[in-house]
């Protein structure tokens, strides 16, 4: 197949994508996009038909047409590059199987979001970075990749080692989202410690009192090395220009600290007090899509349908479920008790997220803007990608 999957057709083609339901910024128009040079030279209810000059003229059969997704979170790569405990697989062939299921859902600009540091199930994460973040550069650099891979860096502050595995990459290009991680029991994301006790000592075929030394040793380790770290990654991100998130917000004093240290966006609030509070002192919202498609969250938290209900989400984010933004934007516009249409829906799993990240290029259906482009059909309320485009080459 040649770049945008038409025989002779290359990126500076032009291409006519008619008879098509487009979801822009302010509405749903029915209508088509005209693409040249991999940008959008023209889109709207009056776009020229098959007769107007374009090379290649596609009837996308009155389908939605939507920008190409911006997933600013996926640790999806995990489950190729760590296929089972103790398996590290080879990271070409893992970051392809990655590749192939992100382009399926519409993605067209994924941030593979890497643990840097360890944590107690997976101490093997210190060893597996630099090999897949220069798997990433590799496949971009070679062009092996359907969507585009950028790099979110997830810094985990209770390993001290976490700065120094860090340092390394933060001046490569494709690195450009730094969040800051703090998995410890007993805050944020696990709350209840005997809860998190019992499922961790489950995940590593452990005994209770076995888990109970676990526990206490990142509890003593977090509490002496956390606050440290967490300044040391965030002075290196700000030092090279990258926009920092915070994680897991849970309360008030968490969304204040984030914002002493210069952090942008709360990433995954896990509560509405401090999603209220980070709206209040204007940090960006990511929330996670599988929780809406789940009906809630799936650690107890808080039901990312009550963020929406009072506004409180910018970005939707995949989490662990690469597809799940496009499933979510529509069944956020379907649901009948959020007052948020199409349009805004789809916002958020695009142009949003885009502009977090600092990639103005990208995200919306409007002139000049970078050929993202996914063909979307709807049936049974479900979601069916039926064509993407990235860079107006025709990549799925």
């Amino acid at each position: 197949m040649n770049d945008t999957g038409w025989p002779g057709a290359t990126q500076s083609t032009g291409i006519a994508l008619l008879n098509a339901r487009l979801v822009t910024p302010e509405a749903e128009v029915a209508g088509g996009i005209a693409l040249r040079d991999g940008l959008i030279a023209a889109c709207g209810a009056d776009l020229p038909g098959p007769g107007s000059g374009a090379d290649i003229v596609h009837d996308c059969e009155g389908d939605y047409l939507i920008p190409g997704i911006v997933d600013l979170h996926t640790d999806h790569v995990e489950r190729h590059a760590l296929p089972r405990a103790h398996v590290q697989w080879n990271a070409d062939q893992a970051l392809a199987a990655h590749d192939a299921v992100v382009i399926s859902g519409g993605t067209t600009t994924v941030f593979d979001s890497l643990c840097v540091g360890a944590s107690v199930q997976h101490p093997e994460r210190r060893e597996m970075l630099a090999p897949l973040v220069e798997a990433i550069e590799r496949g971009m650099a070679e062009g092996r990749f359907r969507a585009e891979h950028l790099i979110h860096m997830r810094c985990e502050i209770t390993d001290p080692q976490t700065p120094a595995l860090a340092q390394p990459h933060l001046d490569r290009p494709i690195v450009r989202l730094v969040s800051v991680m703090d998995h410890t029991p007993g805050d944020r994301q696990s709350p209840d410690t005997e809860r998190w006790l019992r499922a961790t000592s489950k995940a590593m075929q452990i005994s209770l009192e076995e888990g109970r030394a676990v526990m206490a040793e990142l509890l003593e380790r977090s509490a002496r090395v956390g606050a440290g770290v967490e300044a040391d990654v965030i002075a290196m991100a700000r030092e090279h220009g990258l926009p920092v998130m915070s994680h897991d917000d849970r309360t008030e004093a968490h969304v204040d600290a984030a914002c002493a240290a210069g952090v942008q966006v709360s990433e995954f609030p896990t509560t509405l007090a401090a999603a209220r509070h980070a709206r209040a002192t204007g940090l960006g919202i990511v929330a996670g899509a599988p929780n809406i498609l789940r009906g809630g969250s799936q650690s107890g938290n808080v039901a990312v349908h009550a963020l929406l209900a009072e506004g409180l989400v910018d970005a939707l984010a995949s989490d662990y479920v690469p597809r799940s933004p496009l499933e979510a934007a529509f069944a956020i516009a379907d649901d009948p008790s959020l007052p948020i249409a199409l349009p805004q829906a789809v916002a958020m799993v695009t142009a949003t997220p885009a502009r977090m990240a600092g990639l103005t290029d990208r995200g919306t259906l409007a002139l000049g803007q970078r050929a993202d482009l996914v063909q979307v059909r709807r049936a049974a309320g479900r979601s069916h990608v039926v064509a993407v485009w990235r860079a107006g080459r025709r990549v799925y």
